[in-house]
């Protein structure tokens, strides 16, 4: 049976791997956007005429698998916890239905952008041997050394390309966090995280429509919000309002 997801997926026409390596956006201007489920339904059904769709081998919605490395003070939690506007995150990224897995950096400057930087890796159990040290070492705040896998992150992703090809836009669902410390678990199945990215203050379609459905920018750090939720001995007091909201759209979604 097809649902109403998968209908409103298939009316965007598509765009290929290939002709989205032009499109890498690796130094950018990110914002994030965190609406219900029937707000994206919404959203969808407006942006179809200014929108490509990613397709990866037929797939349009596609699962992602991501292990965040910290050190054992949870460092870099901690960065964003206490407001620090220049920080980092250190991750091990899956793209599961083409097989891919990266080691990424990112890196956020005092103005806002973001780069990322990242290698092919076999898997996380393999990145020393396969040049994971060295690329820290140049590119990170932090060696290998220093660093654990922290927490475990999977979620659901479609990807829009606007057709002007000046900005991408990721739409994260089904969001499932498991503390690799503790063995906690938790997930948002009731909402989305829309991430805007663009190279610069360049026009975006997406942002006039979310604008339109009054859904205004809100900070979402997957790594810190997974943490907070999966272990409540953790300083949190700057993620208190943010989790507040989310949780109740998440919990009426689910209703």
């Amino acid at each position: 049976m097809i649902t109403e997801k998968q209908e409103l997926l298939s009316a965007f026409p598509s765009i290929t791997l290939e002709e989205m390596s032009g499109i890498r956006l690796m130094n950018r201007l990110d914002t994030k956007y965190v609406l219900p489920l029937g707000t994206l339904g919404l959203f969808l059904r407006l942006a179809v005429e200014d929108y490509r769709i990613q397709e990866v081998e037929g797939e349009r919605d596609i699962t992602y698998h991501t292990l965040y490395l910290d050190t054992p003070e949870r460092s870099m939690y901690l960065a964003h916890q206490c407001g620090r506007a220049v920080r980092e995150k250190i991750r091990v990224r899956t793209y599961v239905s083409s097989g891919l897995t990266f080691l990424e950096v990112k890196n956020k400057n005092n103005k806002g952008r973001t780069d990322k930087k990242r290698i092919p890796v076999t898997s996380a159990a393999t990145l020393e041997d396969e040049g994971g040290k060295d690329f820290l070492d140049r590119y990170a705040w932090y060696d290998l050394k220093q660093l654990s896998f922290q927490l475990e992150n999977r979620f659901s992703r479609i990807t829009l390309v606007n057709r002007a090809c000046t900005e991408r836009l990721t739409i994260d669902s089904d969001i499932r966090f498991h503390n690799l410390l503790n063995d906690r678990r938790d997930c948002l199945k009731g909402l989305a995280v829309v991430e805007l990215k663009r190279d610069g203050r360049t026009p975006s379609p997406a942002r006039e429509l979310l604008h339109g459905l009054h859904v205004h920018p809100s900070g979402f750090s997957k790594y810190c919000i997974g943490c907070a939720l999966t272990d409540s001995r953790l300083k949190q007091n700057r993620f208190k309002p943010r989790i507040g909201r989310i949780l109740s759209i998440n919990n009426s979604e689910k209703e």
